[in-house]
C-alpha cells in the first residue's frame, strides 16, 4: 500500500483523516521529519484553526521547504481546509505570510442577512474541473461537509476544481494544479463522497509509485 505522510504540526484533525485514508487502501503515517516526508509516496496537510498559529508551527518545525520541495519534485499533495489556506500568500486572518505556493489570498465571508459565519455543514460543489481526478466516480456536484470563515481567492482562476455558493457569495472550494490538489472542505467527515475522494487522491499515488 502507498505510504502517505500526514503533516503533524499540531493543527489537524489527524484521527479522522488517517482512517480515512487507511479505508482509500493507504497507510498513513503521521510526522513532521522532513525525511519522513520525502521518503513517503505522497503527503496530505490537514489543518483545523487559525492561519497565524498553522504557519508559525509549520515554520517551527523546519517543514516549509521540505512541503515546497515535495509539491516541486511532483509528488502527490493534498492540502484539507486550513491546509488548503496556508498554501497562499496570505490571509485576513492573520498578519503571518503564508506559504505562497498558491499566488492569492485568504478572504472572509461578508456578513449577509440569512447567512451563518462560519459556514457550517453540508453544501454542493459546483465543479469547474470535471476532469480532475478529485471528482472521479462522483456524481455531478456532489455534497460535502464544511467548517470556516475564511475562503481561498486564487489569482489564476483556472486552478479551482470546485466552488460552493453560500449567499451570494461563490467562492473557491477545491483547486487542482498537477499534483498539487488542496480542498476546503473535509472529505474525511464526507460521508461516502469523501471516501471516495480520498480514494481518488490514493489512486493517483499509486500510479506514480514505480513498479
Amino acid at each position: 500500500m502507498p505510504v502517505i505522510a500526514v503533516v503533524d504540526y499540531e493543527m489537524g484533525n489527524l484521527h479522522s483523516v488517517c482512517k480515512g485514508l487507511e479505508k482509500a487502501g493507504a497507510t498513513p503515517n503521521v510526522t513532521y521529519s522532513p525525511k519522513e516526508l520525502e521518503q513517503a509516496d505522497a503527503i496530505v496537510l490537514p489543518g483545523v484553526g487559525a492561519f497565524d498559529p498553522a504557519v508559525q508551527h509549520l515554520r517551527s518545525r523546519g517543514l516549509e521547504q521540505p512541503i515546497k520541495e515535495a509539491i516541486a519534485s511532483g509528488k502527490p499533495f493534498l492540502g484539507i481546509c486550513l491546509g488548503l489556506q496556508i498554501l497562499f500568500e496570505s490571509s485576513a486572518e492573520g498578519t503571518q505570510p503564508g506559504l505562497g505556493i498558491i499566488k492569492g489570498k485568504v478572504r472572509r465571508f461578508r456578513p449577509e442577512p440569512d447567512i451563518t459565519i462560519p459556514h457550517m455543514g453540508w453544501n454542493q460543489l459546483e465543479v469547474t474541473q470535471p476532469k480532475s481526478i478529485l471528482w472521479e466516480h462522483l456524481p455531478s456536484d456532489p455534497w460535502v461537509y464544511f467548517v470556516h470563515s475564511y475562503y481561498v481567492d486564487p489569482i489564476d482562476p483556472l486552478i479551482r476544481a470546485a466552488t460552493i455558493t453560500h449567499g451570494t457569495q461563490t467562492v473557491t472550494a477545491a483547486i487542482a494544479h498537477e499534483n498539487l490538489m488542496a480542498v476546503q472542505f473535509h472529505p474525511e467527515k464526507s460521508s461516502n463522497i469523501g471516501l471516495q475522494i480520498l480514494s481518488n487522491f490514493v489512486a493517483q499515488v499509486r500510479e506514480k509509485i514505480p513498479a
